[in-house]
């Protein structure tokens, strides 16, 4: 059985972390799950206990050592876990982005790589702390000591128009790039630029993926409204709707309703549960 905890950052972090959270399972040695990521922002991932791999290519797997950078996916990341286990997972407010990495979100969308290659001592000290640690707590504080380290040092404040973005491609996700730039006052060709920094896909991307997310999420009984009653609102036809979980999530709405997907149904409900 898969359980998860959901927290929230410290208020002071809050513009920065979107959420901490533990995921654990303690399955038999012996079994192996294969599912699907599709994140919507970077994330720090913390490996306690279990193996974990990632489909770097077609058929190759691929581990990342203990403490690991997603970037967001814009195509479903494939991702295996043997045996029983314990991460922990900070997900990242793509606005914050550069303030803790310094660089355009571009470089690290639809990968992983170890933390210790951007962060070198920081990933280090995180990890130790959170080892340490005695429970949640414990856990979440000592990530939070790392990343305020980072926030002092760093060189590039937060961008609050992709705050507000973040936000409108959570809640109104049909609407057109035009309007969603205007309502941020900025040109088409500004708001792309800077939505390729800090969410590492074109703004037109982040939408269409946060459509199917919130399909998703209706299928899995995490929203208020029904798959039907989204797909009506969402989708121009059925065709189009099979395309676009084709893309996202590997397989037809049909063999998504009912594929195990334990560790990408555990993501939907903390998306669900999620600040926005």
């Amino acid at each position: 059985m898969l359980l998860s905890r959901n927290y929230p950052a410290a208020p002071a972090l809050a513009p920065y972390l979107r959420r901490l959270y533990v995921f654990e399972a303690d399955l038999p040695h012996d079994m192996t799950v294969v599912d699907r990521l599709l994140a919507e922002t970077a994330f720090i991932r913390i490996l306690l206990r279990g193996e974990w791999l990632g489909e770097v290519a077609p058929g190759e797997w691929r581990g990342a050592g203990p403490v690991v950078l997603f970037g967001s996916n814009f195509r479903p990341f494939a991702v295996k876990v043997t045996g029983p286990f314990r991460v922990i997972g900070v997900s990242i407010h793509p606005s914050a982005w550069r303030t803790l990495f310094g660089c355009s979100a571009s470089n690290f969308a639809d990968r992983m790589c170890p933390l210790q290659e951007v962060w070198g001592d920081d990933a280090d000290a995180m990890l130790d702390g959170v080892r340490r640690a005695s429970d949640d707590t414990g856990v979440v504080a000592a990530i939070e000591a790392v990343v305020s380290r980072r926030i002092d040092r760093a060189e590039y404040p937060t961008d609050p128009q992709m705050l507000r973005f973040e936000y409108i491609a959570r809640n109104d996700s049909t609407i057109r790039v035009v309007d969603a730039a205007e309502r941020l006052g900025l040109s088409v060709r500004q708001m792309e630029r800077q939505c390729r920094a800090a969410f590492g896909h074109s703004p037109k991307a982040v939408l269409r993926r946060s459509r199917a997310l919130d399909m998703a999420m209706a299928m899995r009984g995490f929203s208020k409204f029904s798959a039907d009653e989204l797909a009506a609102l969402n989708y121009f036809d059925q065709s189009h709707l099979n395309r676009e979980f084709r893309h996202f999530f590997g397989m037809t709405p049909g063999t998504f309703a009912t594929a195990p997907t334990p560790l990408f149904t555990a993501g939907l409900k903390l998306r669900a549960e999620g600040l926005y």
